[in-house]
């Protein structure tokens, strides 16, 4: 098991993840889970302070929380979605509303998946093994 986890940590060993969250309990939670396991993290409150971050570090992965003020979730992945530069990167919605709805319109803006808070570790690097392959490294 420990070799499994050794992998798993030098899979995403300096890979590049922005946390999207007006929580910052959310934030920090993701923020810690992420860097012990190698990744180098970046966090944003909102769509707007997000939409600079993503321009400045080009990140590999993104997590946005749904309910936001200013720039909600779907708007914030709707704007990533119709950036040719930036509509390659994963972006995985968090929402504590584990409704269909929901899901849909995630899919909708264009999102790859879809996480109900509070989320576990395994779920959360669950979500990086998936997607990070599509991720041009």
């Amino acid at each position: 098991m420990e070799n499994l986890a050794a992998s798993q940590s030098a899979r995403l060993s300096g890979l590049k993840v922005l946390v999207i969250d007006d929580s910052k309990t959310i934030r920090r939670t993701a923020e810690t889970l992420l860097s012990k396991e190698g990744c180098e993290v970046f966090t944003a409150v909102d769509g707007f302070d997000a939409l600079s971050k993503i321009a400045d570090h080009q990140p590999d992965i993104v997590f946005v929380d749904i309910m936001m003020p200013r720039l909600d979730g779907y708007q914030t992945c709707s704007l990533i979605k119709h950036n040719k530069v930036f509509r390659s990167i994963p972006v995985i919605m968090l929402s504590s509303k584990d409704g269909l709805f929901d899901r849909a319109r995630g899919r909708i803006v264009g999102s790859e998946h879809y996480l109900t808070k509070p989320f576990t570790k395994d779920e959360l690097l669950n979500a990086i093994e998936t997607h990070v392959g599509a991720v041009a490294r």
